[in-house]
């Protein structure tokens, strides 16, 4: 029996179909090879088409497929990661009103600071367990004041993987995980939050159906079926945003476990069995995977919005052609601490463990007679390590101390020098293992259906491939304390 999960990135979609009974990924496929495009009609903005997704998607699905390892009719069951945070607005006929406002766009930051402001920093907090601040809530509150002739034909808002779910199977849920995503939910009374709804105006008519994120999300549509090769009526079975999926991905469903992830965005989820929220939400918790009323998994959340994008810049910018391992390759020659030179690496929108202030992307201290591409992209390298330490004193601040840290070996984990430099700076031992996001979401899809007896038994086979220890503490702590002051600086310009 064969799983499909499909993980809807910022840069690209992945797919990948993994053997349930053995959970040995068969084919896995991405695309397209170039990063998908991000609109930016002004400053701090960003969309992307949701048909573009759905276009992906499909190019992923078909190039595994072409594979030719598997019977793609011997599929029984679909799970979907996705982006998080994304808007997605569509008619009462299904189709879409306006290309998506997704998780890095800033523009809702001063509507969420005034939805904080009006029912009360407490309530909030204690409520929502985040400030409304630049979340989907915010987002669509942004489309009822600018765009009322998009938001008076809205039948259904969704999030980045309900789209794909609807395109596949026609019906369209949401799930406890998604609407604390999307800061529309009341945890302390276990329903839509009346506070959110009633300060924005918002109609309770535009939520889907609340189903467990394990769970029947529909069923795929002949139509679909006969054009991608899969059997008509298997199960879209799981549907959870990026980082709570990347967890799962790693066995992280237990309070304490921490993952991390460094994509296009950078990531540390830890789990919590307490209602617990950092009073300036700079961090952010919301519903884990596998929430219930009756056993509360909530997923505490850093984010780091230029991690990977950094990386992306610096490529494009200083890589003179050099593939990303290349890149890897060529900042190992620079020293540690890259003879002075310091990036900070926050010009991917508003920040919000920076209080959600536009800091923008910077290099210090250049030597022109020093410094080489090697020492840029080391630098970079170090910035972004930089940034998850500082994210993580926020995150022990809150009562979360990590004494290891999952991650797979992708992204920029797939640098030992970052993977390295991580593990010094932050002082916390890294776990690697072969995962991604797309094999987590086929792991959910089994889970969902029942194809697996527990979750348990869908990680039985899971090894971690390496262990990372702290070596240069010392040293590290020098430059994350320069890189640090360079920070605070920059804070009170």
């Amino acid at each position: 029996m064969l799983l499909l999960g499909i993980d809807v990135g910022t840069s690209s979609v992945k797919a990948s179909v993994i053997d349930a009974a053995t959970q040995i990924v068969l084919a896995s496929a991405h695309y397209p090879e170039a990063e998908s495009p991000i609109i930016a009609v002004k400053p701090s903005w960003a969309e992307q088409s949701p048909d573009m997704w759905w276009e992906e998607v499909q190019q992923a699905i078909t190039l595994c497929h072409q594979t030719k390892k598997y019977n793609p009719t011997d599929i029984a069951a679909i799970g979907i990661s996705y982006q998080m945070h994304g808007l997605v607005l569509v008619d009462k006929d299904q189709n879409l009103l306006r290309d998506s406002i997704i998780w890095c766009d800033s523009r809702a930051v001063e509507i969420g600071d005034a939805a904080f402001e009006a029912i009360g920093h407490e309530k909030c907090l204690s409520h929502l367990l985040n400030s409304p601040g630049n979340f989907t809530a915010a987002k669509l509150a942004w489309v009822k004041q600018n765009e009322p002739q998009v938001y008076e034909k809205i039948d259904k808002i969704m999030l980045p993987g309900d789209y794909i779910a609807m395109k596949l199977t026609g019906e369209i849920t949401t799930s406890v995980s998604a609407l604390s995503e999307g800061i529309f939910y009341d945890f302390l009374n276990d329903k839509l939050s009346d506070d959110v709804i009633e300060y924005f105006g918002f109609d309770k008519g535009l939520f889907p159906p609340v189903h467990p994120v394990f769970s029947q999300h529909g069923h795929v549509l002949e139509s679909i079926a006969q054009k991608l090769q899969l059997k008509t009526g298997i199960p879209v079975s799981y549907k959870a945003g990026d980082q709570p999926n990347n967890a799962l991905s790693l066995n992280v469903l237990n309070p304490g476990e921490v993952a991390a992830t460094a994509g296009t965005s950078g990531v540390i989820y830890g789990v919590s069995d307490q209602l617990t929220y950092d009073k300036q939400s700079r961090i952010n918790t919301f519903a884990h995977v596998n929430y219930a009323t009756d056993k509360k998994r909530l997923g505490v959340l850093l984010c780091i919005n230029g991690t990977g994008s950094m990386y992306r810049w610096a490529k494009g910018s200083f890589g003179g052609g050099l593939s990303y391992s290349q890149m890897n390759d060529e900042a190992a020659k620079a020293p540690a601490g890259s003879d002075g030179l310091r990036v900070l690496p926050f010009g991917n929108g508003a920040e919000r463990m920076l209080n959600n202030k536009l800091v923008g992307a910077h290099l210090h201290n250049v030597d022109l007679n020093l410094h080489t591409q090697a020492h840029i992209l080391r630098a970079v390298q170090e910035g972004i390590a930089c940034s998850f330490r500082y994210g993580l004193d926020i995150m022990r601040e809150n009562g979360m101390n990590p004494t290891i840290i999952r991650a797979g070996k992708n992204n920029l984990f797939l640098s030992d020098l970052f993977a390295e430099t991580f593990v010094d700076v932050t002082g916390v031992p890294v776990e690697l293992y072969k995962n991604d996001g797309s094999v987590g979401a086929a792991l959910g899809a089994g889970i969902g259906a029942e194809i697996f007896s527990s979750p348990p038994e869908a990680f039985e086979n899971m090894k971690a491939i390496r262990l990372i220890e702290p070596k240069n503490t010392t040293q590290a702590e020098t430059l994350y304390q320069e890189w640090k002051t360079l920070l605070d600086k920059q804070l009170t310009y």
